[in-house]
């Protein structure tokens, strides 16, 4: 039809939005909702300060603000409940983040591989599997449903009155590791089905027409495209157990938020609680830019696929 054809051969529709590769969405009008160009970056960085502003005012102008500031940003305070001081019975948050940081590793490790064996098995279909779905399927419901602190309190104050031996002697991080695996796995076992469920079904039929087993397709197929597809998902429940980590204080353990918790009762100030925010902040603002960076490489991977 004239008129809908460029001299170089393409069709063009007056109006239409063009894709643009720099843009993120595909198409060039997405920038220009405040304006284009610098006049949008003057008034999303003009209003932001606007914005920044007005909290301070408003807190550094309030009537309690002075008590406020002592109480909770005392640099000499928050100096002090970093360190710590062993004479005076006070631990330090800064060597207590490091309990954080091994409960989460040691936990991330079991939750990764456990949730994928239990997906795989509400995957299954054989009816020998048949009970043990159903035992998946219940444990899932289970752990899901129960918040994380009660987990955490019945498995570390339960297992030790059982007075199983090996069992019951160990120390409350263990417990809390424990806690934070089973509760976890029911969650990043739903995630790995998701991703397994996201698959095309034509991927496993061009594997099973190759010759391949379930199984081998499975492993060698369907699992790597489901893993990699879920990868932002993953991240981001592990930000969160980085933070579920302080709940296990409530056990004894010394981790930073008991630590803090330790100093603000000896001393009467809580400087210590914002010393325990700022470390978390910046073991999970790392990983959750990293994720933001996979879940933004992912998009213009499939948009590019979409477009080519």
């Amino acid at each position: 039809m004239p008129g809908l054809r460029s001299s170089a051969g393409r069709d063009e529709f007056p109006g239409a939005l063009q894709p643009n590769p720099g843009n993120a969405s595909g198409f060039g009008r997405g920038p220009r909702l405040l304006g284009g160009g610098r006049r949008s970056i003057v008034l999303s960085t003009v209003s932001s300060v606007a914005f920044v502003a007005a909290l301070a005012a408003v807190f550094f102008l309030a009537p309690g603000s002075a008590v406020v500031r002592s109480t909770f940003f005392s640099g000499s305070n928050m100096w002090r409940s970093f360190v710590g001081n062993h004479r005076a019975g006070l631990p330090g948050i800064g060597l207590a983040l490091v309990l954080n940081i091994k409960m989460f590793l040691s936990a991330e490790v079991f939750i990764l591989v456990l949730a994928l064996v239990l997906a795989l098995v509400r995957e299954s279909t054989g009816p020998v599997m048949f009970p043990v779905r159903v035992l998946a399927t219940i444990y899932v419901d289970v752990f899901r449903g129960v918040p994380l602190l009660l987990v955490i309190y019945m498995v570390g104050f339960g297992l030790p009155a059982l007075y199983l031996g090996f069992v019951s002697k160990q120390s409350y991080a263990v417990y809390g590791v424990v806690a934070l695996v089973l509760s976890y796995t029911a969650y990043l076992s739903e995630v790995y089905r998701a991703g397994l469920h996201a698959v095309h079904r034509s991927q496993t039929m061009a594997a099973r027409s190759l010759g391949l087993s379930r199984w081998t397709s499975m492993r060698y197929v369907v699992l790597p495209q489901a893993v990699r597809n879920i990868i932002p998902a993953l991240l981001n429940d592990f930000i969160s157990l980085q933070k579920d980590t302080a709940l296990v204080g409530v056990l004894g353990a010394i981790e930073a938020n008991q630590a803090a918790q330790i100093y603000g009762a000896t001393t009467f100030n809580y400087s210590g609680f914002t010393t325990a925010a700022i470390l978390f902040l910046l073991l999970t603002i790392p990983l959750a830019r990293f994720t933001d960076h996979l879940i933004a490489k992912d998009r213009n991977r499939r948009l590019a696929g979409a477009l080519t």
